[in-house]
């Protein structure tokens, strides 16, 4: 029923997992290390990175890992390991460029509330939106069913929708509390990973 899980994908799963358990008995001291702060309040360089291992909750890790086990697998099956995992860190740290530059004064972040802006950014969504664009791009006409509402869509729809609904979500700060920019930051990462490496190729060739 459910594929067997490839190893880079297991990987990535194990890591975050082992990290939101020393979370628990550790959590404000790891939070205040690895959670990625805003530029002058907390930051640390190798927070665009360590920040996408840490979670704020059960849920909140359980999505994540879901639909990176769900998209991750099947890009890892398409590309191989090496090149997942390459590719997940650079939407990663896109991710983090972006949301730094959205709280930044004067940057995106300014039409959102001011409070969302100077916290600090956790999970692993940044590096997912960037699979989940991947997989719509190599497999769009796939079909994804939602779980609210249940309503089946190519893959290149429902990432589409999903893309729009974070840029709504994140210039008008309707939803508090969650990265938006972070979010669209990992899909375009995504996006221009697989442009250069087409580019190369294209090139090289």
């Amino acid at each position: 029923m459910f594929p067997a899980i490839p190893p880079a994908t297991r990987a990535l799963i194990l890591i975050n997992v082992v990290v939101f358990v020393l979370q628990q008995y550790a959590g404000d001291l790891i939070a205040q290390l690895f959670a990625l702060w805003p530029l002058g309040s907390g930051f640390r360089p190798w927070q665009l990175i360590t920040y996408a291992f840490l979670h704020g909750g059960v849920l909140h890790i359980f999505f994540n890992m879901f639909a990176l086990y769900m998209f991750g697998g099947a890009l890892e099956r398409y590309w191989g390991g090496r090149r997942l995992v390459l590719f997940y860190l650079v939407c990663v740290l896109t991710a983090a460029l972006t949301q730094l530059a959205a709280q930044y004064p004067g940057g995106a972040g300014a039409v959102a509330d001011a409070a969302d802006a100077a916290g600090p950014v956790i999970g692993a969504s940044g590096g997912v939106f960037g699979v989940l664009l991947a997989f719509a791009w190599y497999f769009p006409k796939q079909r994804i069913i939602l779980l609210f509402p249940p309503i089946p869509m190519p893959a290149w729809l429902f990432v589409t929708l999903y893309g729009l609904l974070e840029l709504f979500l994140g210039v008008t700060g309707t939803q508090q509390g969650v990265a938006h920019f972070a979010h669209l930051g990992g899909m375009l990462g995504g996006a221009l990973c697989i442009l250069y490496w087409r580019a190369r190729h294209r090139f090289s060739s």
